[in-house]
């Protein structure tokens, strides 16, 4: 009965769409900078601060969003936008909008904007217009494992993979993105008119 109340499919997609969202193998070079700026990055903390986020915007978010009058149906579409440009980014190694890199390395810049971000934010918006909150939770926890893991061993990653890996792997995950992007903005135009 404790296995019917989770769909392993919803979970394995919501956990591949956040993955490629976060972007966290994408995000190594990022890491590495900042740790060669202040010396320490704090992952376990990262880690924790970035969870609590996504989970209270999981259940706060709707309600901020009914406050001011929007619907799910309306934010999935935009999300939807926001993750095609997201793709197109991956893609075509192109930058339309990316934060400077803060001066030090604290919760501040890995768990937030980093970690979760406005496309994690509004992902996680559009995924609880099509699947279940509980599949959502454990497909965050899972991804925020694999974020600790990649936080505490960048720079062996970075020596593995070297630079061509990295590019191909967030090629793939942009395609894969730019996938996700067209299944939840037709799933969702219907139920604006």
């Amino acid at each position: 009965m404790f296995l019917s109340f989770f769909n392993f499919k919803e979970i394995a997609t919501a956990s591949m769409i956040l993955f490629a969202v976060i972007d966290i193998i994408g995000s190594i070079p990022i890491i590495i900078s900042l740790r060669a700026k202040v010396g320490h990055i704090q992952s376990e903390k990262a880690s924790l601060v970035a969870t609590l986020i996504m989970v209270a915007f999981l259940f706060v978010g709707e309600e901020i969003l009914n406050l001011i009058g929007i619907d799910v149906n309306s934010f999935a579409v935009a999300g939807s936008f926001i993750i095609f440009f997201m793709a197109i980014e991956m893609i075509l190694g192109i930058t339309l909008y990316k934060d400077d890199v803060p001066e030090t390395a604290s919760v501040v810049p890995i768990a937030f904007p980093l970690i979760a971000g406005a496309g994690t934010m509004t992902s996680l918006l559009s995924l609880r217009a099509e699947y279940q909150v509980q599949n959502i939770i454990v497909a965050i926890v899972i991804n925020i494992l694999f974020v600790y893991a990649v936080l505490k061993s960048s720079k062996k990653i970075e020596k593995v993979l070297g630079k061509s890996g990295l590019s191909v792997i967030r090629k793939v995950f942009g395609v894969i993105l730019l996938a996700i992007a067209v299944k939840l903005f037709a799933a969702n135009i219907n139920e604006l008119f």
